[in-house]
């Protein structure tokens, strides 16, 4: 029989979670790392139906970035940096945070000549 710790069960075999699911018009919990399965009565069934939908405000969805216009955040770098394409030494340049937020932000650079964009990770 599988322990339960704060409403979840654990597969008695290998320790992993047990999740829900209906096989054979019968309910039962099961173990995706060993194949342990056990018959899920129906007042545990309760405790596995879905009470609440998350919603995401406006603020969280994703941000899309037009790739065809420059960021009105960038900069022009003069002399600085050289286009690996062209070789123009005029370059646009803007940050974004595209990983984690413990992670250092992306260096985004762009080609004022030929429009050729690349990114460096710090």
């Amino acid at each position: 029989m599988a322990r339960s710790i704060g409403g979840v069960k654990y597969c008695p075999r290998c320790g992993s979670i047990l999740y829900p699911r209906v096989r054979d018009g019968r309910k039962e919990l099961f173990c995706r790392r060993c194949g342990y399965t056990e018959p899920l009565d129906g007042g545990e069934a309760e405790v596995y139906k879905i009470r609440s939908r998350v919603r995401h405000t406006p603020k969280e969805r994703m941000i899309i970035v037009d790739s065809s216009q420059v960021p009105p955040t960038a900069s022009l770098l003069k002399g600085q940096i050289t286009c690996p394409k062209c070789g123009h030494d005029e370059i646009y340049y803007w940050m974004m945070q595209t990983r984690a937020a413990d992670e250092p932000p992306t260096r985004f650079y762009r080609c004022k000549r030929c429009g050729y964009t690349w990114r460096e990770y710090a």
